[in-house]
């Protein structure tokens, strides 16, 4: 039998859904839960989305860098559905730099 978090989903299913409405699960999973697993994936999954409204934020602002945000866009799509598919499979996939930040701040 599967490891239940302290919300009675299976550890897996509540860290991937930490990450699917950014700040907002985050947070959610960050307060109700008492796994470690859990709590890492909505730390990263908070840190991650304010770094990435900070990153868009700066790129819209600077005129020549504002034709890459739809790249950019495309890159922190493919890296949130990395981040969902990594923690629905049990992987505490550490991101460079944000998932430090993550555990510094837990």
């Amino acid at each position: 039998m599967a490891a239940k978090s302290s919300t009675g989903l299976k550890k897996e299913t509540a860290g991937a859904l930490a990450y699917v409405l950014s700040v907002v699960t985050g947070v959610f999973f960050l307060i109700m839960e008492r796994d470690p697993y859990v709590r890492f994936h909505a730390m990263q999954s908070i840190v991650f989305s304010i770094v990435i409204i900070a990153i868009n934020m700066v790129f819209s602002i600077i005129p020549v860098v504002n034709l890459l945000v739809p790249f950019l866009m495309l890159a922190e799509f493919v890296i949130w559905l990395i981040l969902i598919y990594r923690a629905s499979q049990g992987v505490e996939w550490e991101l460079p730099v944000i998932g430090k930040y993550a555990r510094k701040f837990l």
